[in-house]
């Protein structure tokens, strides 16, 4: 994979990951399962990734000759509890936290939302709804639940790796919060007919969900900062960070008493690829822009033959394509902040 870096480019970034990849799915008695669909193709896909809204369209393609009424999935990436929380949720409604609005052939459709609560692999969904715990892994109303839990349901959940607790003094002396460390996974499902031998349009349309933190991380403060040389290596594999990524963000530093700070935070968001190889065959035609929202934010992610398309956006473009599946879609977003200096 080549790199994909925007030296005057890159991210405004309203607040979290968001994105996934449609696929095939059936409810088993575990709840949704992906399955194979041997005879819808995807003739092409255009996907749009900006901070404000990503937006997917699809051509997909009934190669046989029967009706095919199935399933369809669009896996929402991973939202896992911690206690330093910085995450952005795109809107309050804890029915469509990602605003998710799809189309088929032109006509809205009523998505579900399958929501399940993981740990160490383990679905403990029914367990924490048992308790009275909002399956969101954030949030006052998740945290009062947990706080008035009784001492023993509180061990119980931190002997699964549910919640730790987390110390802190408000300025009242110390005090003790139950913090949720679980991992929530989305997915929204629909059913749908496709035409024998026909072509069927399908559109999403969310609000992203947005990572990040205060400062690059994975940019040295200090001769001695071991942390951010581990962070550049995770990154260059991640995101594809390189060189010139680096030297356009030292460019920017500055150095006060052997201490180096950058203008910029960082924001990740994640296309989820790994669950939509389900459909015939690859993608006929495909197509990936990625806006970074302001000329002064820097982007990188990994792609080949991406081409800069405007003074924002970058774009790549495909035929015959299959994405890889054994990783996701990963784009780290560099904002911009001149308060830092």
């Amino acid at each position: 994979m080549k790199l994909i870096h925007a030296l005057a480019c890159a991210l405004l970034l309203a607040p979290l990951p968001a994105m996934a990849n449609d696929t095939t799915a059936q409810l088993g008695t575990g709840g949704l399962v992906f399955v194979t669909n041997e005879d819808i193709e995807m003739a092409s896909e255009d996907l749009s990734i900006s901070a404000e809204q990503v937006k997917v369209v699809y051509k997909f393609h009934n190669k046989s000759d029967q009706d095919q009424h199935i399933l369809v999935a669009f896996p929402m990436p991973d939202i896992t509890g911690d206690g330093d929380f910085m995450v952005g949720i795109p809107t309050e409604d804890p029915e469509n936290i990602f605003g998710f609005q799809t189309t088929f052939n032109g006509k809205p459709v009523d998505a579900v939302l399958h929501q399940y609560a993981f740990a160490n692999n383990i679905d403990y969904s029914e367990e924490l709804k048992k308790m009275g715990i909002p399956l969101a892994p954030y949030g006052q109303e998740t945290l009062a639940a947990l706080n008035a839990l009784s001492d023993a349901d509180k061990a119980t959940l931190t002997g699964q790796g549910l919640v730790i607790p987390m110390e802190y003094d408000a300025g009242n002396g110390p005090q003790v919060d139950t913090t949720p460390m679980w991992t929530l996974r989305s997915t929204y499902s629909w059913e749908a007919t496709f035409e024998a031998g026909k072509d069927a349009d399908v559109v999403h349309t969310y609000k992203p969900s947005v990572g990040g933190t205060v400062i690059a991380t994975f940019m040295k403060s200090s001769d001695d900062d071991t942390y951010s040389n581990e962070q550049l290596a995770a990154y260059q594999k991640k995101y594809c960070v390189d060189d010139d990524l680096i030297a356009a963000i030292k460019k920017q530093g500055k150095t006060t008493d052997g201490y180096t700070t950058y203008p910029f935070t960082e924001s990740w968001i994640s296309y989820i690829w790994s669950t939509g190889n389900n459909w015939f065959g690859p993608i006929g035609k495909f197509s990936l822009t990625v806006d970074k929202g302001d000329e002064a934010n820097l982007v990188s992610f990994c792609g080949e033959g991406v081409k800069k398309i405007g003074p924002t956006t970058f774009q790549m473009t495909a035929t015959d394509w299959s994405p890889p599946y054994e990783d996701e879609l990963e784009v780290l977003l560099l904002v911009k902040n001149d308060w830092q200096q």
